[in-house]
């Protein structure tokens, strides 16, 4: 039960992470590209297109920490289990606690960003006056699904799959 349960979780996030990623990075690369075209072939530009971009980065960083424990590409201690083989499976123990801890803490800090932000009618990005909460909810969501891909991770480990 608990195998398909994870393999539900893992599937539907999977599906947001490549999903999200997709269609945010397709719609910073359509609007840069016909933002130099216009440059370079009339006297108009996109004022708003760096903002756009600049929010893709941010979207894209943070669900590609997602993506990344799903691939086990997040960034660890690799170079001493190498050495010591034996300090291998403590310090990946140690290595899922420390990003359950920050997701938890995304989370947490998430959500109170996110909740100030949106009581504050003034704050809107700088040129298309889109409302900033929400890409300040973007923490919590991608700390709950850190937290999950990581539990997830944790049990693979635990019962020896890849």
């Amino acid at each position: 039960m608990l195998k398909k349960t994870f393999r539900l979780i893992d599937r539907t996030l999977s599906i947001f992470e490549d999903w999200s990623l997709f269609l945010a990075v397709m719609l910073a690369l359509s609007v840069a590209l016909v933002n130099v075209v216009l440059r370079k072939f009339s006297d108009h530009s996109l004022y708003w297109s760096d903002e756009v971009v600049r929010k893709v980065i941010f979207l894209s960083t943070f669900i590609g920490a997602s993506a990344a424990i799903r691939s086990r590409s997040l960034i660890r201690i690799d170079a001493l289990p190498q050495i010591f083989p034996v300090l291998k499976k403590g310090l990946t123990a140690i290595s899922h606690l420390a990003v359950l801890v920050f997701a938890v803490i995304m989370v947490r800090i998430g959500w109170s960003m996110t909740e100030t932000v949106f009581h504050d009618s003034y704050a809107r990005t700088a040129t298309l006056q889109l409302p900033e909460w929400i890409f300040y909810a973007v923490l919590p969501l991608v700390g709950v699904m850190m937290f999950l891909r990581t539990l997830i991770v944790m049990v693979q480990d635990w019962r020896g799959e890849e």
